[in-house]
């Protein structure tokens, strides 16, 4: 069974940079691909970004260009840049591979 754990959320100003990290454990076949989501106060949970195992990527409008997904297929561990963030980027991220989800991490953008 996988188990994704997030890490790196917290509060930062407008403009600031923020990089989450969820660590994976358990079998690799679940980890094919692997994504980013979020989900503010009172909206439905909306896709961020995701990256396959090969390393290719795709991104909601609202993050493209200000960030980036990776991994590290050997440290089971998948990454999220988040640079120029604004108070809409206000959130609880979430890790996401396949039907297995991460217990989220808060992102606060405030001055």
């Amino acid at each position: 069974q996988v188990q994704l754990v997030e890490s790196g959320g917290g509060l930062v100003r407008p403009g600031g940079s923020l990089r989450l990290s969820c660590v994976a454990s358990g079998r690799l076949l679940s980890l094919l691909v692997m994504s980013w989501y979020r989900q503010a106060p009172g909206k439905e949970r909306e896709l961020v970004a995701g990256i396959s195992l090969d390393g290719r990527t795709n991104y909601a409008d609202s993050g493209k260009g200000r960030f980036t997904i990776s991994r590290d297929n050997t440290k089971k561990t998948v990454y999220l840049q988040m640079n120029s963030l604004q108070p809409e980027d206000t959130a609880v991220y979430y890790c996401n591979a396949g039907k297995i989800w991460g217990q989220g991490t808060q992102v606060t953008v405030s001055s």
